[in-house]
């Protein structure tokens, strides 16, 4: 563990080590490319085939980043279905006989709903095909499927499994690892000098907003970078033991009710798109905030004058990056670093925030049920 500006601890060191990280990744992707593309390759090659993206939490928000961007790379359509919701309503989830890819991502692989969730699909869904990404091979859902005919397991290098209570590390590389399985032209040495340049002032930006004391963090983004807002939304509530309460929504589905959380406590990001068209979305909800919270509790992340914004503060996070969704591998630690340094400033323990046990690393207390045989 070493002093990153924002404590010492696992959580610290995680933050910081994904740049350092992401070319290992793309390196134990490239280690199973041929059976990735010969799985994928046989899938895809059914055009009635369903592409689901797969996890409960942070594993299920990885899903809702990388989608849009594999969709527009298949040129076809890519479901995001969390683990938790396969498992409460299979039936939904395995709506015909369409063939299945399933798309499982999983830091330990150790959540009971990973587990059953694989299990049910593969009961429900003719020809289903499994794609496991995982940052712990010898956890369950690794072991379970290393070795089945039609899957094949990613296994990312170690240092991704994160030791901390939240998973930093392990969401930028899973959602690296399926953008580079499924063949997207990523530039990773481009993403970790980004990375690297915003981690060299994380440490000051995050501390100055934590020291401003919010009660509520708002996170705002379009397409891919809902599913962003939606894990940033969770660090704060992970890391602060919900004393910060951290809230999601798209920068044009905020104003259909959410808005009402805004109050004179709040501090609200908006992560600007890199597509043009979505990125109007997202300044005209920065410059509103602006209105309603001042100039000074708006944080605006990304490639932006202050004065386009309304005078928002400025968060940079540039590179040429065409994609949101691989943009947000640099992005998110914005919201890491935001969620660690409000966590430091209320005294409490990044790597344990639940002392007592009420939430887990691995997630505990979760019955699965007997899906009976015959329903339909």
């Amino acid at each position: 563990m070493g002093e990153r500006g924002l404590g010492t601890s696992w959580t610290a060191e995680e933050i910081w080590q994904q740049p350092a990280t992401w070319p290992r990744v793309a390196a134990a992707v490239e280690q199973v490319r041929p059976r990735v593309e010969g799985l994928v390759g046989a899938a895809l090659a059914d055009a009635r085939t369903r592409v689901v993206l797969t996890g409960a939490g942070t594993s299920a928000f990885i899903g809702e980043v990388v989608a849009p961007a594999l969709a527009r790379h298949l040129g076809r359509p890519v479901e995001t279905l969390p683990t938790t919701e396969v498992v409460a309503d299979p039936l939904a989830a395995a709506v015909d006989d369409r063939p299945v890819l399933l798309v499982s991502f999983a830091r330990s692989g150790n959540s009971p709903e990973s587990l059953a969730a694989a299990e049910l699909l593969h009961r429900l869904t003719p020809g289903l095909r499994h794609l496991v990404i995982t940052c712990d091979p010898q956890g369950e859902l690794g072991r379970r499927w290393a070795g089945a005919d039609d899957a094949v397991v990613v296994a990312l290098p170690e240092e991704t499994n994160d030791r901390g209570f939240a998973m930093t590390s392990s969401f930028t590389g899973m959602a690296l690892a399926a953008l580079l399985a499924f063949g997207l032209d990523v530039d990773v040495d481009a993403v970790a000098r980004e990375g690297t340049a915003v981690l060299g002032e994380a440490a000051e930006r995050a501390s100055a907003i934590a020291g401003a004391k919010p009660a509520r963090l708002v996170y705002l983004g379009s397409g891919a970078l809902r599913g962003l807002a939606r894990e940033a939304a969770l660090k704060s509530l992970e890391l602060t033991r919900g004393e910060v309460v951290g809230i999601a929504e798209s920068s044009l589905g905020f104003r259909h009710g959410p808005k009402s959380v805004l109050d004179d406590r709040t501090i609200a990001f908006v992560f600007l798109s890199t597509d043009p068209y979505a990125r109007s979305y997202d300044v005209d909800i920065a410059r509103e905030l602006v209105q309603s919270l001042g100039a000074d509790r708006v944080v605006v992340v990304g490639d932006a004058d202050s004065g386009e914004c309304g005078g928002a503060q400025v968060w940079p996070v540039r590179g040429s990056f065409t994609s949101p969704s691989v943009w947000a591998l640099v992005a998110v630690i914005t919201a890491q670093t935001t969620a660690l340094a409000c966590s430091l400033a209320l005294d409490m323990t990044p790597d344990n925030p639940f002392p007592g046990g009420e939430v887990n690393r691995v997630v505990q207390g979760v019955v699965i049920h007997e899906f009976p045989d015959g329903v339909s």
